[in-house]
């Protein structure tokens, strides 16, 4: 009775796996070679070697499986070459998904994330239904996401046993590359965030995304869609929190975008000529996704499937911590 998590390696994903064995599972994880591995070291679980881009090595990883965590992801919100994000989300997701279901796997979660879901209107959390299309999608990874889940949400049409769960913002720890999100808190937990632009995120717990996804594998609608998220916020108050939580003053000099837009052009256009793989600091589809506000609404999830978060004051409290004493 195995269960399998690809990208449990990484942030989410590593939180899955600590649920699962939590729970008594027995779990394998997919990796990839040369893959950071800090977050697995010590867990007593099996590790395949493989890559979504790689046919055979998703047959190996699934062999003898009961339920299958897709959290991997190449999440990257710029990128020098688009098309990898599209043959890791897009191919990489529906190869896994028909090689799991020919494995005989009894339920497949698949995680996808809010950004492929549109915002409300007039600052209201949206949820699942409200309308989204391919054009409201910002940047080559919301698009590569967006597209994935339509051509999972296929897979589960054609009868294969998959539950969609969306992610909002999650922090905590072990959050190691660092994400976009964790990067800031690192840097405005050490008060080296002079300014801000305002926005709006909703803040979940990474534990608390890892317990939703156990719920879905247990309580989830084949081909239905789940939020997993916990508290909106605006982007000013959340670095109040964490200021609060880090001792020390919060940045008060609020940026617009609009003048922004010029460094952010020129950053992009220096990591091409450089041809570096790193994200610059700045990118002209940050500034595009900070014009709106990702508040999202996890009442589907709390009725069907029995899922809760904690504060945000709570949870950007652990990722301080963490990103204080543990990161070594």
């Amino acid at each position: 009775m195995v269960d399998l998590v690809t990208g449990g390696t990484g942030f989410v994903g590593a939180a899955v796996v600590r649920a699962l064995l939590a729970e008594g599972r027995t779990v394998r994880a997919l990796v990839r070679p040369g893959s950071d591995r800090r977050n697995l070291d010590g867990l007593d679980i099996e590790t395949v070697e493989g890559d979504l881009r790689d046919d055979s090595s998703l047959r190996k990883a699934v062999s003898g499986v009961v339920r299958v965590y897709h959290v991997a992801a190449d999440y990257r919100l710029w990128v020098r070459r688009p098309a990898e994000l599209y043959a890791v989300n897009v191919d990489g997701s529906r190869s896994l998904m028909r090689a799991a279901a020919e494995a005989g796997a009894e339920r497949i979660v698949y995680t996808s994330s809010v950004a492929v879901l549109a915002t409300a209107k007039n600052g209201k959390p949206a949820d699942e239904e409200t309308p989204a299309s391919i054009a409201m999608m910002i940047g080559h990874y919301k698009r590569s996401k967006f597209l994935a889940e339509k051509a999972v949400a296929a897979e589960a049409a054609a009868g294969v046993p998959i539950v969609i769960v969306n992610p909002s913002t999650p922090v905590g720890p072990r959050d190691i590359k660092p994400t976009p999100t964790g990067r800031v808190i690192c840097d405005a937990s050490a008060g080296k965030l002079p300014a801000y632009v305002e926005t709006g995120l909703n803040i979940v717990h990474v534990d608390d995304v890892a317990a939703g996804h156990l719920l879905a594998a247990e309580r989830g609608r084949i081909g239905r869609r789940y939020i997993l998220g916990g508290e909106d916020l605006t982007f000013r108050e959340i670095l109040t929190l964490i200021a609060e939580v880090a001792g020390h003053k919060a940045p008060r000099l609020r940026l617009p975008r609009r003048p922004l837009f010029p460094l952010a052009w020129g950053a992009e256009a220096w990591a091409r000529l450089t041809r570096s793989d790193a994200e610059p600091l700045l990118t002209a589809d940050a500034l595009k996704m900070a014009g709106k506000l990702m508040w999202f609404s996890s009442a589907r999830a709390e009725i069907e499937l029995g899922y809760s978060y904690r504060p945000a004051r709570e949870s950007l409290a652990d990722a301080v911590e963490w990103f204080r004493h543990d990161t070594t």
